[in-house]
């Protein structure tokens, strides 16, 4: 948990401890509640159609939150990633924000006021539970106001039966991912190392690679540092030992999306990547062997991983607090974080359900992605700027690696624009 809020939740806990009382209090302040109450709850849907929609998810959630709460109704929207989030602008607007959102961005409703602190809806013991590294990224002005949802680790693919074929160890520097990559193209593999910098995420891969090379999207103190030495130094290579050299396949990288190189990895034609858990289980479903190391670095592998998490939201708009927090103390129980983790593959975001989960083994594949959770780094969350800057790495980053390109250009024009978004803020 952010070091402030942290300190908060820890504080209130010796407290209570020290009075002998059950730490169960959903927050501060006077808002109690009272009478019959209709929470208003909009998430987005993790499902691939109507079979597996995060809908049938909520509808049970808020199913059995009646029960135990009956004078606390739940009404559930459930919308596709691609709609979520300006659906939720659009009501906020309009004054018609939900009592509950859980979508891709907190901040920019956050820093107009729009929203409930953590420590003002939710117990003490679900405030401390969640991990250190999420809800740091929860966080503006130190204080918590994105709770961490669900979230994934990104971890280096590669497909052990071309590995096997070609008597190739797993990767753990740079230099071996391009001699595998080299030895892999010389076998005829489509994609040695497949390399998604379309505009689909490259924000990811681009992160990804910067933290494999000592740097990262910000600095120390949470500056854009976009075109730092070890970022350009990192595209420098990228450019001239993967790309230029023909080891990424058929397609520009700045061409090639996410979901066509996991598909091409599916399909057998890819030696190396960087995927998530998804990934793992849809290769194995069409019997792609799947191998899985920490991202490799530039003496070896990276000490830290990139994280992704969504994030849960009260609004204050309806004056429901009391509500709302008893809710998001239901939807954090193990049982309904653990639910949703398994149903989509990915990982829970407190630390009893990481526990529960890295100790049944069942989840033994997922185990790898669990470890590399608690020292994961997120985007920068807190900055209404990303946003805007996302979508110029999504946008540009493609022709840093292209022939002719100048990756020092292209990420100071980035970091620029990022810079600017941030002091018009």
């Amino acid at each position: 948990m952010g070091k402030a809020v942290q300190r908060r939740f820890v504080g209130l806990t010796a407290v209570v401890a020290a009075f002998g009382m059950t730490a169960t209090l959903s927050g501060c302040g006077s808002d109690t509640g009272g009478g019959d109450v209709t929470l208003r709850l909009v998430a987005a849907d993790y499902g691939t159609g109507a079979e597996n929609s995060s809908q049938k998810y909520w509808d049970d959630v808020a199913g059995k939150f009646e029960k135990a709460n009956p004078d606390i109704k739940v009404e559930v929207s459930v919308y596709s990633w691609k709609d979520v989030d300006r659906k939720v602008a659009e009501m906020v607007k309009a004054g018609e924000a939900p009592d509950i959102a859980q979508i891709g961005a907190y901040a920019d409703f956050a820093k107009a006021d729009k929203l409930y602190a953590a420590d003002e809806m939710i117990a003490i013991r679900t405030g401390s539970n969640f991990l250190p590294s999420l809800t740091d990224a929860g966080e503006v002005d130190n204080t918590l106001y994105g709770l961490p949802f669900v979230a994934s680790t990104r971890l280096l693919f590669y497909n052990k039966g071309l590995f096997a074929k070609a008597g190739l160890g797993a990767p753990q520097t740079w230099d071996d991912i391009q001699s595998d990559a080299t030895v892999l193209k010389q076998r005829g593999v489509t994609y040695p190392f497949a390399l998604p910098l379309g505009p689909e995420e490259s924000q990811a891969e681009t992160l990804m690679w910067l933290l494999s090379g000592g740097g990262g999207y910000t600095d120390e103190v949470g500056n854009y540092n976009i075109d730092s030495q070890a970022n350009i130094e990192t595209f420098k290579w990228l450019k001239n030992s993967l790309v230029g050299k023909g080891l990424t396949g058929p397609v520009a990288p700045g061409k090639l999306d996410r979901a066509k190189a996991f598909d091409a990895f599916t399909q057998g034609d890819v030696g190396m990547l960087n995927g998530h858990p998804t990934l793992m289980q849809e290769a194995e479903k069409k019997g792609v062997e799947v191998g899985m190391v920490p991202l490799p670095g530039i003496e070896g592998p990276t000490k830290g991983s990139m994280g992704v998490a969504d994030w849960m939201m009260g609004f204050k708009q309806n004056g429901h607090r009391a509500e709302i927090g008893k809710f998001l103390d239901f939807a954090y129980t193990d049982e309904n974080v653990l639910a949703f983790a398994d149903q989509y593959d990915l990982l829970p975001v407190t630390g009893t359900a990481s526990a529960a989960m890295e100790s049944d083994s069942k989840h033994k594949q997922l185990r790898e992605f669990l470890s590399a959770l608690p020292n994961s780094q997120l985007y920068p969350f807190g900055k209404t700027s990303w946003a805007q800057a996302s979508e110029s790495i999504k946008e540009k980053i493609g022709s840093a690696v292209e022939p002719g390109g100048s990756p020092e250009s292209v990420l100071v024009d980035i970091a620029s624009q990022a810079r600017q978004a941030e002091s018009a803020e």
